[in-house]
């Protein structure tokens, strides 16, 4: 019986660690073909000497159990190294179907003490970087249509946040670019569909190198069991996301954790004021909208432990 992923060739960013890893080891394990990039840099702040030592080793992983994986070490902030990284995927595996990007770094600080160079790094290697891989995916996917004469097959996974969908006091500048990366998956996937690529994006919960201050004391696995919070718990949505099942799924948002998958709707209108003549005055906004906010409880903006639901142990 074929995998679900047989015979596709994709790439994972960001995937020496953490939930990187457990991605392109789940495509591995599918059937893909994997390109496994990391910059290596052991900060989490993106700081430190860059390494090759996280994707070979991850892409050595994938070989020790038969799947088929290669490393790249180039950073995807970079327009031309990703670039290179797209073009290894084509040339390494004749074409590429799956581009999971998940590169990453944080740099936090509350949005009046924050950096300018915090504020640029951050937007950098985020949202310029999910940029960057998915135009040269996108590009290689039209060509191959034109050539075809119809859909190619085609997979992005973003990686979003709820630092985004709840707010993150301390992350102005990773918020800003996971809400980001949520507008350009559905501007990418509105304008791939008709060449039979999806995108999605995911908010996922999970402990990893990024995250470890966040999820201190939550919840620890007892003996023998999973993590809830291990990314693990993860990498079977990308799997999904990236197989043939999953395509009707395009331009979603989905939270994902420790055996739980939420799909985000879009927002919605929550109230609507009409003006009596042909604009609104002061006045008239005042008594339409004043009220509204007064009669809402005061705590409505819950704390992010409340959002996420996690309880400390």
């Amino acid at each position: 019986m074929a995998l679900p992923l047989e015979g596709l060739g994709a790439i994972v960013t960001g995937a020496g660690r953490g939930l990187g890893r457990a991605e392109a080891l789940e495509l591995a394990r599918l059937g893909a073909s994997v390109v496994v990039n990391d910059f290596g840099q052991p900060g989490r702040d993106g700081s430190g000497e860059a390494s090759a030592a996280p994707a070979e080793e991850v892409a050595a992983e994938i070989r020790a159990t038969g799947g088929s994986a290669v490393a790249h070490t180039g950073d995807v902030a970079d327009h031309q190294q990703a670039r290179e990284l797209v073009e290894l995927a084509i040339r390494t595996y004749g074409k590429l179907d799956i581009l999971v990007n998940n590169a990453g770094i944080l740099r936090d600080r509350m949005i009046f003490s924050m950096s300018e160079s915090e504020w640029d790094s951050v937007i950098h290697v985020h949202l310029k970087g999910h940029f960057n891989t998915t135009h040269f995916a996108a590009a290689h996917w039209r060509e191959r249509s034109k050539a075809a004469g119809g859909p190619v097959y085609g997979r992005i996974v973003n990686t979003s946040s709820e630092a985004f969908l709840a707010g993150s006091a301390g992350q102005p500048n990773y918020a800003a670019a996971k809400g980001g990366i949520v507008g350009l998956t559905t501007s990418t996937a509105l304008a791939l569909a008709k060449y039979g690529v999806t995108a999605n994006a995911i908010c996922p919960r999970a402990r990893t190198r990024m995250t470890e201050d966040v999820f201190a004391g939550f919840e620890e696995p007892g003996e023998g069991r999973l993590d809830p919070l291990a990314p693990e718990h993860v990498a079977p949505l990308v799997g999904y996301l990236a197989s043939p099942a999953a395509a009707r799924v395009n331009g979603q948002l989905m939270v994902v954790h420790g055996g739980m998958v939420a799909i985000v709707e879009r927002p919605k209108v929550a109230a609507k004021f009409d003006a009596a003549k042909e604009t609104f005055s002061f006045g008239e906004l005042d008594e339409l909208i004043s009220p509204y906010y007064a009669e809402r409880p005061e705590n409505e903006t819950f704390a992010a432990a409340e959002v996420l639901g996690l309880k400390r142990s």
